[in-house]
């Protein structure tokens, strides 16, 4: 299985959240694999740089040595403007960023981790897990 992780569940790796830490290192040590949404790393890399803190920079500078960055390709693009399209015809909408995060998870087959299951559940063929309350949505604690 390949995770992709949200912009909030990376902050909490930064900041050592041991809930986090421990998911990601039992799910490294089960050989799931990992990868930054593009989106991801924009988000995560402006806040820094905007807030200049230069220590967790250098450290998501290594974390990103580790797990690679993906690309945005015109099939997720396609697929995020087909998401927004529903979501606006539902009167449901959520951030763009939101939508290009679970778009390029669909068109990849990757599994999104994230502590904002409130807005991805909205989206349909969107593969979810919570490390946070350690629940997926719709199962059990």
């Amino acid at each position: 299985m390949i995770y992709a992780l949200d912009t909030n569940i990376i902050t909490y790796i930064l900041k050592n959240d041991i809930e986090v830490v421990m998911q990601y290192r039992k799910e490294t040590r089960e050989g799931n694999g990992f990868i930054i949404p593009p989106i991801v790393f924009y988000e995560v890399q402006r806040g820094l740089l905007a807030r200049e803190i230069q220590t967790k920079l250098q450290a998501f500078k290594s974390f990103c040595k580790k797990i690679p960055v993906g690309d945005i390709s015109l099939p997720v693009l396609l697929k995020a403007a087909k998401i927004y399209a529903l979501l606006h015809q539902q009167g449901n909408l959520i951030e763009d960023s939101d939508i290009f995060i679970a778009a390029y998870c669909i068109i990849n087959d990757f599994t999104l981790v994230t502590n904002n299951t409130r807005h991805f559940e909205r989206i349909d063929g969107l593969k979810l897990v919570n490390w946070k309350k350690w629940i997926t949505p719709g199962g059990k604690a």
